[in-house]
């Protein structure tokens, strides 16, 4: 296919950055990279049923491979050839306008190069391999040590012809991992799985290195269909003689199901979500591959719109559609992806045009001040986007009616007040004309009671719960409901979970066995050993772990081979995306669990290598170090989180009482302050103030901080105790007096302070 032809293909070659993964600095002269302008790939071993390849299903199923080549999956990935190559290397100078880097791009003895800033923050020259992509944006990959291929953050525009610069913008040099030559951009962990076909990628924990390899160096047949030399088998048998085989033999049912079933094989690479192991292209529950993101803070708006890269899983799966039945194929041809039909005759396919390709139904014209206006179209209004990688627009799957009402409500975007649509008005204009054509009436929506829960607001548990069990809702959003809920502990809270556990949704079950242990303390046994046995493998693994926090004779014998089995297939998924700081992490919690301190302390460290931003590590390594007698290394740790993470109270709690630990009280009453401050229903982080201020001598601040903490706990005995104690040292009896019955007032049971108002009169 020529290069021309290539810049007229669209393609979807959007790579997200999800996670947190490795920085690994390489200080390699620049004439080392161009030594390595192969990047080697082994073939994937195979056990049978093996993989065929496309060229194989050419010779039967012309069509749908004709369709096929020159689309978004034929282009998703490519060795860099005159053929494939879009960008002009023409001795090409590109100057970043966010980092001051300038870098060129040109040719020498056949190969594409370029000239830009490397890990050791110079000028390095390095060979360009494979494409990327091809429409509205084509990569460039380049290869470095330890079997990493890097995407270079310098895209080329196919849509407009240029050079540009990709986000993340705010990349901070070459030790930020999110810098080009970094974990942020290494296309075996972030990019790999969702380009080739059969992918495996590869990753030794222990060496940090990758073995990736492919199959197929595209998204091939096989991707959709699974392995095929079953079906080649027995399509080659004679006619006549050929028996009868279910699905013909091929691996994955894509014609006969369902749109679960069907979206079940898109979504491990269009969904933002978190791997459990290599793709095996298989057919089987979506949650034994992968466990997708809910409509969580910093990825959706509170309504379910849209944010970050989420790719179209999340957004569509919120729809009516979806509940409706309605799959990918009936929009998208599954072979060129391809819509079925421009402009409304898309969803004129089960929409009828009379009532809704009218300007009764839309009020727009096609044509607006004697130009044409693309108002009308049911796109606009009911698949708004976002525009990702720079200059990649994506529609939000979720088919949503607008609300403009919520945006004043609570801040999420319309699709009326879109930048191409009526950006130039106000949101009260929209709303105006939005309610004289469809009324003021509006149903109530679950954004609202996210936008509530996202900031801990109390009436939002209520219409939580009920959301979490209304089973009109779709999966992502009663399941969003539960782990939001999950910050409301009480007794009614705890039995929406302990039914969520039973749920035909294995995504509102893996939830609620994720959030047990925040309502409990510690879920009991006997709601969790079961979950062992969940044919899901993403919910068993997540029972194992939170089984794992208690001891093992808590276990009866009989289950713990099970445990045991369970733990290890979450272990091994840890391992898998090891190159990530949170698994590595995951790692250090389980061998903290299991008392191995030495190896907690190892894979912390290790994910702290790999990420230096990520605080969790650092505060769980803080603790581990703690317990060993080494305060001075927990403490810089917990002081390099808290000038980082201000807002985080609850390590500002931790380094304040380890400091009091260290006998440095002037600095712990700081940090307990802080966190007594940011956490005002967190009465023991005032009243661990208070102590320190004692030890200090500083009797007055002293006072302060206990009654500032039975103000919050009146009924807390161990507050008025060291109050009045303080009081009656100083011989300061009037005001334990006034305290016992300011007390009693609150509390009129409160024994101890009846006690004392008893002996503070016999003494006067």
């Amino acid at each position: 296919m020529s290069a021309e032809k290539k810049k007229k293909t669209s393609s979807s070659a959007g790579w997200h950055i999800a996670g947190l993964v490795a920085a690994l600095i390489c200080l390699l002269a620049p004439f080392v990279y161009l030594q390595r302008s192969e990047y080697d790939i082994q073939a994937v071993e195979q056990a049978a049923p093996t993989f065929a390849g496309s060229e194989k299903c050419a010779s039967c199923h012309r069509a749908a491979y004709e369709k096929w080549q020159g689309s978004h999956h034929d282009l998703a990935m490519d060795v860099a050839s005159e053929e494939t190559v879009l960008g002009d290397f023409g001795d090409t100078i590109y100057s970043d306008p966010h980092n001051g880097v300038t870098s060129r791009f040109f040719r020498e003895q056949g190969k594409f190069l370029v000239e830009t800033e490397g890990p050791d923050g110079k000028l390095g020259t390095f060979p360009i391999t494979h494409t990327f992509g091809v429409y509205p944006v084509q990569q460039y990959l380049v290869p470095f040590p330890g079997g990493r291929l890097q995407c270079l953050n310098i895209g080329w525009d196919s849509r407009d012809n240029r050079w540009y610069r990709m986000p993340p913008y705010e990349v901070k040099g070459p030790g930020d991992w999110l810098h080009w030559t970094n974990g942020g951009q290494t296309w075996n962990s972030m990019c790999a799985e969702c380009h080739s076909t059969r992918l495996e990628k590869g990753y030794d924990m222990e060496s940090q290195a990758y073995d990736t390899r492919w199959f197929e160096i595209h998204v091939g047949c096989e991707a959709c269909h699974g392995p095929g030399s079953g079906h080649v088998e027995w399509a080659e048998i004679p006619g006549i003689a050929r028996p009868e085989a279910a699905n013909a033999k091929l691996q994955v049912e894509t014609g006969n199901t369902n749109n679960r079933a069907q979206i079940a094989i898109c979504a491990p690479c269009h969904a933002r979500r978190y791997q459990l192991g290599d793709n095996e292209h298989s057919e089987g529950e979506l949650l034994d591959k992968l466990i997708p993101s809910l409509l969580e803070e910093g990825l959706y708006f509170a309504d379910g719109q849209i944010l970050e890269e989420v790719y179209v899983y999340g957004s569509f799966t919120q729809s009516k559609m979806y509940r409706l039945g309605v799959s990918c194929s009936d929009c998208h041809d599954m072979h060129s992806l391809k819509l079925h039909g421009e402009g409304n005759t898309l969803c004129l396919q089960c929409h009828r045009a009379e009532s809704y390709d009218t300007p009764a139904h839309h009020f727009h014209k096609r044509e607006y001040q004697g130009k044409p206006s693309n108002g009308h179209l049911c796109v606009k209004c009911h698949l708004p986007g976002q525009v990702y990688m720079g200059t990649d627009y994506r529609p939000d799957h979720s088919l949503r009616i607008p609300r403009p009402d919520l945006s004043e409500t609570i801040g999420v975007p319309n699709s009326c007040s879109a930048k191409d649509c009526h950006g130039d008005k106000s949101l009260a204009w929209v709303n105006e004309h939005f309610t004289k054509w469809y009324g003021s009436s509006r149903k109530p929506h679950y954004g609202e009671v996210f936008t509530l829960a996202r900031s801990r607001q109390p009436e939002a548990r209520e219409e939580l719960m009920n959301i979490a069990e209304d089973g009109l809702l779709t999966p992502i959003v009663r399941a969003t409901a539960l782990s939001l809920l999950s910050s409301y502990p009480g007794e009614g809270t705890a039995a929406v979970f302990t039914r969520a556990l039973d749920d035909d949704e294995a995504l509102v079950r893996h939830t609620a066995i994720r959030h047990l242990n925040s309502l409990h303390g510690q879920a009991p046994t006997n709601l969790l050993v079961p979950k062992l046995y969940d044919e899901v493998k993403a919910v068993r693994i997540e029972a194992a772990i939170a089984l794992a926090r208690i001891p093992i004779e808590s276990i009866r014998p009989e289950h713990r081979t099970t445990f045991a089995q369970v733990l290890e297939e979450y272990r091994q998924a840890m391992v898998y995306n090891s190159d990530f700081a949170p698994q590595r992490y995951n790692l250090g919690n389980l061998a903290a669990l299991q008392g191995e301190t030495d190896m907690a302390i190892e894979r912390y460290r290790q994910a702290i290598q790999i990420d230096d931003q990520f605080y969790q590590a650092k505060v769980n390594l803080a603790m581990q170090l703690n317990s060993r007698g080494r305060n001075d290394e927990a403490a810089d740790l917990f002081r390099q989180v808290v000038e980082a993470h201000p807002e985080m109270h609850q390590v500002s709690y931790s380094y304040g009482l380890l400091l009091a630990e260290m006998k440095q009280y002037r600095e712990a009453t700081r940090y307990l302050g802080k966190a007594a401050d940011g956490m005002p229903e967190n009465s023991r982080a005032r009243y661990n103030q208070a102590l320190a201020f004692l030890k200090l001598q500083q009797w007055e601040k002293g006072e302060t901080a206990l009654l500032k903490a039975l103000e919050a706990e009146p009924a807390n005995q161990e507050y008025f105790t060291t109050l009045v104690q303080l009081y009656l040292n100083f011989r300061m009896n009037d005001r334990a007096r006034q305290l016992a019955e300011y007390i009693l007032a609150k509390e009129p049971n409160h024994e101890l302070a009846k006690q004392i108002l008893e002996t503070l009169r016999q003494i006067k």
